[in-house]
């Protein structure tokens, strides 16, 4: 069985929180960890231990799934908020994902980022963010309103002869669900993308050229919820299934 790590999203001590107030949490969307569990797969939460703990658990995963969640904090990628108390992000996910990513990537492991995770990604690679597309990018469509959550769609346009068109040759499948306010401003050294927003140009899929096999990609929408969704929608198990295709190669 295939083992599948996914990292966590994380929830603070609240001491308004009734059940587990003072403690802290880690956990994984219910649709992402259906998503993962395919035949054959064990979806595994990695947990938040010291590193040295951590690294005989993440020997055993075959592959890494980096899920969406709150976004990346400013500093994480070299810069200062734009409005005062506002998207402040959360620093310490961001220093446990980068620890994940980067053994990840390291020991030549296949990933797939989700959402966050292809921002998280970007980050890796040194690229940088826009703490809010709407602000700073005002000719933008809307990509995210709290109210519609994954009702919200647009078109993307799949870089010719790249791996996303290569899995999703029918021209007549290019709608994705959009869920952030958040996006991919510079491009990481080592990043070629593979899909952009048709009505704005956004970011919408990036992968990692220099690494053996291509077996790094992330996604900016959620497939996870979008299983069952008929055309024009990208049907998201043929991302996953190719996905889950560069861990069986790396075996």
């Amino acid at each position: 069985m295939l083992k599948i790590g996914i990292s966590a999203c994380f929830m603070y001590p609240d001491p308004s929180r009734v059940v587990f107030g003072p403690k802290h949490l880690a956990y994984v969307e219910g649709d992402m960890f259906s998503y993962v569990s395919q035949e054959g797969i064990l979806p595994v939460l990695i947990p938040d231990l010291p590193f040295h703990k951590l690294t005989g658990i993440l020997a055993e995963l075959d592959g890494f799934v980096f899920q969406g969640g709150t976004d990346l904090a400013p500093q994480s990628y070299g810069e200062e908020p734009i409005v005062s108390g506002k998207w402040l992000g959360d620093p310490y996910r961001d220093a446990y994902e980068l620890r994940l990513m980067d053994y990840a990537i390291q020991h030549q492991k296949p990933v797939l980022g989700i959402c966050r995770g292809l921002q998280l990604l970007n980050v890796y690679y040194g690229g940088t963010l826009y703490q809010d597309i709407s602000l700073q990018v005002p000719d933008s469509i809307v990509h995210r309103d709290a109210k519609l959550y994954d009702q919200v769609t647009h078109k993307i346009k799949l870089a010719p002869g790249k791996t996303l068109e290569k899995i999703y040759p029918e021209k007549e499948m290019d709608t994705v669900n959009s869920v952030h306010h958040q996006g991919i401003k510079m491009l990481g050294e080592g990043l070629e993308v593979l899909a952009s927003c048709r009505e704005d140009g956004m970011v919408e899929a990036v992968q990692a050229s220099g690494v053996p096999n291509l077996n790094v990609i992330a996604v900016q929408w959620h497939p996870e919820f979008s299983v069952g969704k008929m055309p024009p929608h990208l049907d998201p198990l043929r991302l996953y299934a190719y996905f889950v295709e560069k861990v069986k190669n790396q075996l």
